[in-house]
């Protein structure tokens, strides 16, 4: 029996993410304005087989397929959203499940840390994969669960204010997003980030 943890389709990557996505992935790069789907299953070699039907289902390119013990993740991504939706609607067909199977996100933390030091400025640039934050500017982290539901909130904060985007991982036990910017535009995309996050529907089995 598969477990779908996570089912979320983006319908515009926005140019930090798309450019964040291609400095960590290890498959076919996206680019901004593209859309994009996140699928995240247990047990997670199950996740080569989603693979298989997401290609030859429709006109869509991996950007990332991670192979862990308990849970898997693809991301694909096209120019085209309905190549993107008919290649989720496949998946969805071959495990036999629905959308509204999959697991209702729990955000586990939200904070933000006005005017960050210098020292730990040094410290986050060292572990980010995106963008630097400089002292005296705010920082925006958020702790989700399934982990894959990270690349929504990073999206979504994007889309609503002027940030820069520290760092996301959205796989793994949890998924978390680090977000950097002046206080007034990370107010704004924290706020956009739970939003996309409490708007998403499923089975409520997170505790």
């Amino acid at each position: 029996m598969v477990e779908l943890r996570t089912y979320i389709f983006l319908d515009s990557l926005q140019p930090q993410h798309a450019s964040f996505l291609a400095t960590v992935a290890k498959g076919f790069l996206p680019r901004a304005g593209q859309a994009s789907l996140f699928v995240e299953i247990s047990p997670g070699i199950a996740i080569n087989r989603v693979t298989d039907v997401a290609l030859k289902s429709t006109n869509v390119t991996p950007g990332m397929q991670i192979v862990e013990r308990f849970n898997g993740m693809l991301e694909i991504h096209s120019d085209s959203q309905a190549d993107v939706r008919e290649a989720g609607r496949s998946i969805l067909a071959e495990l036999g499940l629905k959308e509204e199977d999959r697991i209702k996100p729990k955000i586990y933390s939200s904070q933000v840390i006005r005017a960050v030091s210098d020292y730990q400025t040094q410290l986050i640039n060292r572990m980010r994969h995106g963008n630097m934050i400089v002292p005296g500017e705010s920082m925006y982290v958020m702790e989700v669960g399934p982990a894959g539901y990270a690349a929504i909130a990073a999206n979504e904060a994007e889309k609503a204010a002027e940030i820069n985007i520290l760092e996301v991982r959205a796989t793994g036990s949890f998924g978390r997003v680090y977000l950097g910017g002046e206080e007034k535009d990370i107010e704004v995309a924290y706020k956009a980030a739970e939003q996309a996050i409490e708007s998403i529907t499923g089975q409520d089995v997170m505790k």
